[in-house]
């Protein structure tokens, strides 16, 4: 989509100009009314997410461009939707501006985003906007999924195998390379380039769920009939360590994670000390894989699918204790805790 951009300020356009230049980005038989009506198929269940992203704690210019903010805020509410097994409807979007904020920089953003909702044929169908001292940007996104398909964090229980869809620490390295250009000195510029699209375009993992389904279908005795086998799983937007001992307490069980089956990108090795890497990987963030518990037999079946990346992690425990094991005894067991990943109010 090629518009040309304002070079006006937010403060000089006023809210119906704005909104007037936004609604360009929305499909105009959605837009208009107070609310937007979508319709979903039969039998499915409409799945609802919101996500709310501040200047200065969740994004900024020093590291984000507005294509690049309205990507990754889109990304993180698709990759909600896909943690429930949901397919996307559309969202809304709610903007807090500054007045003396350009135009151009909102104009952005929003190309950002339908960059990213594009590939997954999702319209921006609707928001608000605000006048706020700090750019705020909160996004609403809906989904539908079939009731014998979600996937709550609830639903592990022992003896399942722990998934993991792809790598993890890669955009907490691309955030670093931002911040401190002097690290990675050993990195060849296209693997440094890699690293920083990790964290400044992100990949919703919406591309799993047909082949989850088609694996457990495979599973079914009769083809096209309901075969609900109850999935549990979550994204790891907040970190590996996160994800797993989150869905552990929905669950009520434990589980033991794998040292050597924790997948990172392989330039780690050129940078980072194996601690280094460790802690990118279980406490970094953003990366938006999937981390998923189902039986061992089907978990081998996803993760040959998946292909590179792709890991059984670990597996689920009597308990409560998420405990990150080495096979190999170079270090002793450990439990791992939320402590040491961000937490919005945390001292």
């Amino acid at each position: 989509m090629n518009i040309k951009l304002s070079s006006q300020q937010v403060k000089d356009t006023g809210e119906q100009g704005l909104l007037e230049r936004l609604q360009r980005f929305c499909p105009p038989e959605i837009i208009g009314d107070d609310a937007a009506v979508l319709e979903t198929a039969p039998g499915q269940s409409l799945v609802v997410t919101t996500d709310v992203l501040v200047d200065g704690v969740h994004f900024s210019n020093l590291t984000t461009s507005p294509e690049d903010t309205g990507w990754r805020a889109a990304a993180a509410n698709l990759s909600d939707l896909a943690a429930m097994g949901a397919s996307p409807l559309g969202i809304t979007v709610g903007l807090g501006l500054p007045g003396e904020l350009r135009v151009s920089w909102v104009e952005r953003l929003y190309q950002g985003m339908t960059e990213c909702l594009q590939k997954y044929n999702t319209p921006i169908v609707g928001g608000d906007v605000v006048r706020s001292p700090v750019t705020t940007l909160a996004i609403t996104a809906f989904g539908q999924v079939n009731p014998s398909q979600i996937i709550r964090r609830s639903a592990a229980v022992l003896g399942d195998a722990i998934v993991v869809t792809g790598v993890h620490g890669a955009s907490h390295a691309g955030l670093e390379l931002l911040l401190h250009p002097e690290l990675g000195q050993n990195l060849k510029d296209v693997e440094r380039t890699a690293l920083i699209r990790a964290h400044q375009r992100p990949q919703p993992r919406l591309d799993v769920l047909p082949i989850l389904w088609k694996i457990l279908a495979s599973q079914c005795p009769m083809p096209h009939a309901p075969c609900p086998m109850p999935i549990a799983g979550m994204d790891s937007s907040d970190g590996l360590a996160d994800a797993i001992i989150q869905i552990c307490r929905a669950s009520g069980v434990g589980a033991v994670l794998e040292y050597r089956q924790i997948s990172v990108p392989k330039t780690f090795n050129n940078w980072l000390t194996p601690d280094q890497a460790l802690k990118y990987a279980l406490y970094g963030g953003e990366d938006f894989e999937l981390v998923l518990c189902l039986p061992q037999e089907l978990a081998l079946v996803l993760v040959q699918h998946l292909g590179e990346g792709a890991a059984i992690a670990g597996r689920i425990i009597a308990g409560s204790k998420v405990i990150l094991h080495d096979e190999q005894k170079k270090f002793p067991d450990q439990v791992l805790n939320l402590s040491q990943g961000f937490q919005h109010f945390g001292q």
